[in-house]
């Protein structure tokens, strides 16, 4: 990195405006700064899930890889015309969604999001990815957008579904049945 920041504030934000990695300012609610920010949000729920016990080393270690993967993504939204995120992380995220599941029992109901304290951190992650996504698509109907980029946010979501069952079954609690109430 050439620039280091010594001073963490600049107050050129103070007017509702925020600079983009390309150096054009644009409007705090702009489509392209929601779409970043909440990426950026995404990846702080990766970090509670990261430091909620009961997370096993070998998927601390895909997590970290996909932390650094949503730092990638980030800078794309935040930079017309940059992409980093291709179909080999797409793939990636497929191969590790299929290997989870095969150890899950066929999901017949509903999960609501909970049964250990480690799987709720994950399907918390989970939602926020949701929006991300959404975030990225809003984005796409205005400007070009990396199709891979918001195709690994929805394999991104599969997975943390995946691995929101297979930490309540690691931690030994109990998924969280949805009831259907009957009017």
């Amino acid at each position: 990195m050439a620039n280091r920041l010594t001073k963490i504030y600049t107050r050129t934000g103070d007017d509702g405006s925020t600079g983009l990695g390309s150096g054009e300012r644009v409007p705090k609610e702009h489509a392209r700064v929601e779409a970043y920010g909440t990426v950026d949000e995404l990846n702080s729920t990766l970090g509670i899930l990261l430091a909620t016990p009961g997370v096993p080393p070998g998927m601390q270690e895909r997590l970290s890889e996909v932390q650094h993967r949503l730092f990638d993504l980030g800078g794309e939204f935040s930079i017309p015309g940059y992409t980093v995120i291709d179909a080999e992380a797409v793939t990636e995220l497929e191969q590790w969604l299929d290997e989870y599941n095969a150890e899950l029992p066929p999901l017949k109901d509903f999960i609501l999001p909970g049964g250990s304290a480690a799987a709720a951190a994950c399907h918390l992650a989970r939602a926020v990815c949701r929006r991300a996504e959404r975030r990225g698509w809003t984005l796409s109907r205005s400007e070009p957008v990396n199709p891979e980029s918001l195709r690994y946010l929805n394999r991104l979501s599969d997975l943390l579904f995946v691995l929101a069952r297979t930490l309540c079954r690691l931690d030994g609690g109990q998924e969280v049945l949805w009831r259907a109430r009957s009017r």
